[in-house]
């Protein structure tokens, strides 16, 4: 039985990102496996005992409320320590970072990311593609990354932090504004999401893994103790033809990097 958490849906729900664990569960039912979603809503305890856990986005209020719970219980904490995949959206990374801004005033984060979010000048928003960096828990990866990202969070990361993905294309992180002072500025600026330990976290919205199966099967082969190559290929026209249509989906102009 792989056993899915799907942590605060009633406050980090915003976008749809609960699609997340709708594909994990479809992708491992799919092989013949049996899984089931486990719905971990705000102030209920978080099981550290899972196989994979979920984090979609939010607004403000929502990202105060959920890092004020994850702290204070500490379950997600602990299964990330103890090598159980943690896969977070946009507010989910924010929120896992060490502090981040909301509601104007800076918020302490969960801590499982080296990683800091003030705010941009412009909202990033549109369609966002990278190439894996291979960092960490992610060295299998090796299909390119589509999503969409609506944010105005300038995610910086630190050197315990490894991004994602290299950008093609969109925002990503961070904007020119709040990377100008820093000396790995103009690299941050190529950076999506983040990866550390057993945690994934990425800006992409789509559900990112309806649209990304390689890195949706990645996850599953760490959930269950096993390589990728290992896992049973599935073969999806659908998924195919979407991937197409996304990275060949007109783009807004990308901003002033």
């Amino acid at each position: 039985m792989l056993n899915i958490g799907l942590v605060l849906p009633d406050v980090l729900g915003t976008y749809g990102d609960d699609g997340n664990a709708l594909v994990l569960r479809q992708r491992a039912r799919m092989r013949g496996l049996q899984a089931e979603i486990h719905p971990i809503r705000l102030g209920e305890p978080v099981p550290e005992t899972l196989d994979i856990y979920t984090l979609g986005g939010g607004e403000d209020t929502a990202q105060i409320l959920a890092a004020d719970h994850l702290i204070s219980d500490g379950g997600l904490t602990r299964a990330a320590n103890a090598g159980r995949p943690v896969f977070a959206i946009c507010a989910g990374l924010q929120v896992l970072g060490e502090s981040f801004r909301a509601s104007g005033r800076i918020i302490d984060g969960v801590g499982l990311l080296d990683a800091t979010t003030a705010g941009m000048q412009d909202r990033a928003i549109g369609e966002v593609a990278s190439e894996p960096t291979r960092a960490g828990v992610t060295a299998d990866l090796t299909e390119p990354l589509t999503g969409f990202e609506n944010h105005l969070g300038a995610t910086i990361l630190g050197p315990s932090a490894q991004p994602l993905g290299t950008l093609t294309r969109g925002n990503g992180n961070a904007d020119q504004a709040a990377t100008a002072d820093l000396s790995d500025g103009s690299a941050q600026r190529t950076y999506e999401g983040a990866v550390q330990g057993s945690v994934i976290a990425t800006y992409m919205h789509g559900p990112a893994l309806a649209r990304n199966p390689q890195l949706a099967d990645l996850l599953l082969s760490q959930a269950m103790g096993m390589a990728l190559a290992d896992l049973e290929p599935l073969e999806i026209p659908a998924v195919d033809r979407l991937r197409v249509e996304r990275f060949n989906a007109s783009e807004p102009p990308r901003s002033q990097r």
